[in-house]
């Protein structure tokens, strides 16, 4: 069966070579080496999800326009539409493990919670993990890419292997970020229900602009909703509403030729002014300010 190679990372000429493989393990240097400086530095936009790893130094990254700190065992998990950059300093190394989520398996004899394509949701946007942690991934992540370099007579046994590498990858993972963060209890019931109106505005931003739709769909009162996301993100359900459709904006605007206007209709207004009014409200830039600062 014909298999859909990874892209490798927009911009940096960078494609797996030989094989072709349904997860991407590589060292930052290998990309470091492979491309020009300003290229490296340049934002780009993933259609898979990459897990960044750092080995030595203390880069800070660019994730959806905002600063991330990172430290020696800091690990991030990049996701399908979201905008990264390396940062402007390259004195750093880590591991970058490249895949789409179909690679994942979704069908097995447990409980859907602990499915590997379930737990990838869950998973922090960034975590430190202690000395012991970062070793046992680092180990993980370097056997992997040792895997995909390997002579393989059965390339179908190859992505088995991997496959269940990631897998055990994943939940590691996972079961780290309980342990440190003080989260393998389950959650209260405001932070269910901000949870259960994160994935309704990740489905809905474009079309529901007000809070109104989402207290219905979740069957609670808007003053509940806004208690919710209060309690769990500290800010209203309106701003978090505004917030991300100003990001989606952003992601549109720097990483697409899309007319302005064909984004504002995409976002749900019905007006390109009201958009740049709402644009300039949430981010301090017009559209075209911040598409000209931005570009590659």
């Amino acid at each position: 069966m014909a298999r859909k190679p990874q892209t490798g990372i927009p911009g940096l000429g960078y494609a797996p070579a030989g094989r072709k493989l349904d997860v991407d393990v590589l060292p930052f240097s290998d990309i470091r080496r492979r491309s020009s400086a300003a290229k490296v530095q340049a934002t780009h936009r993933y259609d898979f999800h990459l897990f960044l790893l750092v080995i030595e130094g203390s880069p800070t990254q660019m994730v959806d326009f905002e600063p991330v700190p990172c430290a020696p065992g800091t690990l991030l998990v990049l996701r399908p539409g979201q905008v990264h950059s390396f940062g402007a300093s390259l004195d750093w190394e880590g591991w970058l493990v490249m895949f789409r989520g179909e690679f994942l398996p979704v069908g097995s004899d447990q409980h859907a919670e602990v499915l590997p394509a379930h737990v990838l949701d869950q998973l922090p946007d960034h975590q430190l993990l202690d000395a012991s942690r970062h070793r046992m991934t680092a180990d993980t992540i370097s056997e992997m890419a040792t895997d995909t370099q390997a002579e393989a007579a059965d390339l179908d046994l190859l992505h088995a292997a991997l496959r269940y590498q990631l897998c055990g990858l994943i939940l590691r993972l996972q079961l780290s970020s309980a342990t440190q963060m003080g989260e393998a209890r389950p959650f209260g019931p405001a932070r269910l229900r901000f949870e259960k109106f994160r994935a309704l505005l990740e489905a809905n931003y474009s079309g529901w602009h007000q809070i109104g739709p989402y207290a219905h769909a979740l069957g609670c009162t808007q003053k509940s909703l806004n208690r919710a996301t209060q309690e769990a993100a500290g800010r209203t359900a309106k701003d978090c509403i505004a917030r991300r459709l100003a990001l989606e904006a952003k992601r549109l605007l720097a990483h697409t030729d899309r007319p302005i206007y064909l984004i504002a209709e995409g976002l749900g207004f019905d007006e390109a002014t009201n958009f740049a009014k709402f644009f300039r409200r949430q981010v301090g830039q017009s559209p075209a300010e911040f598409r000209t600062a931005h570009r590659p």
